[in-house]
C-alpha cells in the first residue's frame, strides 16, 4: 500500500514505527530509552514523544507493564497510534495532550523525556520543526513539573539534552523535588567535547549525584561503537 506523502515506516526490530517529515528521531532517542532502561514491572510514560520512537524502543528492548506515550501535536499521535496497531504492542497507548495537563491515571515508576533543546529564543528556529527543537510549547520546568505530580515517591525521571542545558535541567528538577542521581555525557570520541547528556533524577531522592563514564560513539576507524551498537535495534 502506497503511504501518503510524506509519511514512512522505519523498522526497528519487531516494531514498524511511522514517521514523517515533521517527526523524526535521531541518535539521542535510542540513547535515552537505553539509558532510562524500565524494568518489566515499570508503569512508564514518556513525554514529548513524537512519533513515538523513545516509547517503541522501550517497547521492544524492555517491555515494560505498561507504557503511555504523550505528544501535543496530533500529527505525532496519530503516527505512533498507527504503530501501535500495526505492530500490536500491547499495553502501549499514543496520547494527545498538552504535558502542563495532562496527569496519569496512576502513579508511574517512570518518565521519559526529549524536550525541546533551545531555549525559546535561542537559535535558528525551524519553521517544520519550531515545537520539536524550541520551547515554545513546554519548558524543562513543565517537565518536571509534570513528572512531580504523576511520579511515585522514588520514581525516575530521564531526559537527554544539550550539555549547556545542564543547569538548567537540574535547577528545574531540584525545584520540583526531583533530585538529581545519575549523569552520562555522549561525545563522538575522547578528543571532542560531550554533544549531548542523559539526566536521571528521582522523586524525593536524596542528594548524591553519580557521573558515569562518559558514552563514545565513534571508534578509531570511523564506524560506531560496540556501546552505541548496543542501543539500536536491528532490522
Amino acid at each position: 500500500m502506497t503511504e501518503p506523502k510524506g509519511i514512512t515506516r522505519e523498522r526497528l526490530g519487531g516494531v514498524g514505527l511511522y514517521i514523517s517529515e515533521k517527526h523524526r528521531f535521531g541518535t539521542d532517542a535510542f540513547l535515552l530509552a537505553d539509558f532510562a532502561a524500565p524494568r518489566h514491572k515499570d508503569t512508564v510514560a514518556d513525554l514529548c514523544s513524537g512519533c513515538g520512537i523513545v516509547a517503541a524502543v522501550m517497547y521492544e528492548r524492555f517491555r515494560p507493564r505498561e507504557m503511555t506515550a504523550v505528544e501535543i501535536d496530533g500529527e505525532g499521535t496519530e503516527l505512533f497510534r498507527r504503530t501501535i496497531a500495526e505492530s500490536g504492542l500491547e499495553n502501549v497507548t499514543a496520547v494527545c495532550a498538552d504535558l502542563k495537563e495532562w496527569r496519569a491515571e496512576r502513579e508511574l515508576d517512570l518518565i521519559t523525556c526529549n524536550p525541546p533543546y533551545f531555549a525559546e529564543n535561542a537559535g535558528f528556529i525551524s519553521p517544520t520543526a519550531a515545537n520539536a527543537r524550541h520551547e515554545l510549547l513546554c519548558s524543562f520546568g513543565d517537565v518536571c513539573r509534570s513528572a512531580k505530580l504523576s511520579l511515585k515517591y522514588g520514581g525516575r525521571l530521564c531526559i537527554c539534552n544539550r550539555p549547556e542545558r545542564l543547569c538548567d535541567i537540574m535547577t528545574a528538577m531540584r525545584e520540583n523535588g526531583i533530585e538529581p542521581k545519575r549523569l552520562r555525557f555522549v561525545a563522538k570520541n575522547p578528543d571532542e567535547a560531550p554533544w549531548l547528556v542523559l539526566a536521571e533524577g528521582k522523586k524525593g531522592g536524596k542528594p548524591f549525584l553519580t557521573v558515569e563514564k562518559t558514552l563514545y560513539t565513534t571508534a578509531p576507524d570511523g564506524s560506531f561503537t560496540d556501546e552505541l551498537r548496543a542501543c539500536y535495534l536491528s532490522n
